[in-house]
């Protein structure tokens, strides 16, 4: 997904919503576990390919558009609405990276190259599971 053209970030976040869509486990404790499986692969892989680039967060990892886009959709409610604010607000989320979200980027290594995802689907998580609530 990272190969693809424009904008890797976003087709990365999209076969990640398509993959949870399908084969998400119910068991919530599952899902983190998930999570944070591709959180751990992410940041070894991302630091890795760092140091092969030789550049800072290379556009052809999306692991952690993966992972944060998975945070996101932690106990979502199976439906295109609740799915499409969700892809929207993480990639405005890790776009634009508002406030503590840019800041977790600075962290060295793999780290920073996954813990902003990460920050951002956390808050896009909160964000959607509040507005589903009101509706």
């Amino acid at each position: 997904m990272g190969y693809l053209k424009p904008a890797p970030g976003s087709w990365g976040s999209l076969a990640a919503a398509v993959v949870w869509w399908f084969l998400a486990p119910e068991a919530l404790a599952v899902q983190i576990s998930i999570v944070m499986l591709a959180f751990g692969a992410g940041t070894w892989s991302a630091a890795k390919l760092e140091q092969l680039s030789g550049g800072r967060d290379p556009a052809i990892v999306v692991i952690d558009e993966v992972a944060g886009m998975w945070c996101a959709l932690l106990m979502a409610e199976p439906s295109l609405w609740y799915y499409g604010a969700a892809y929207i607000l993480f990639r405005f989320m890790d776009i634009f990276k508002p406030g503590p979200v840019g800041r977790l980027e600075d962290l060295p290594g793999g780290w920073g190259v996954m813990m902003d995802d990460v920050a951002a689907g956390l808050i896009t998580l909160a964000v959607v599971r509040a507005g589903a609530a009101i509706l």
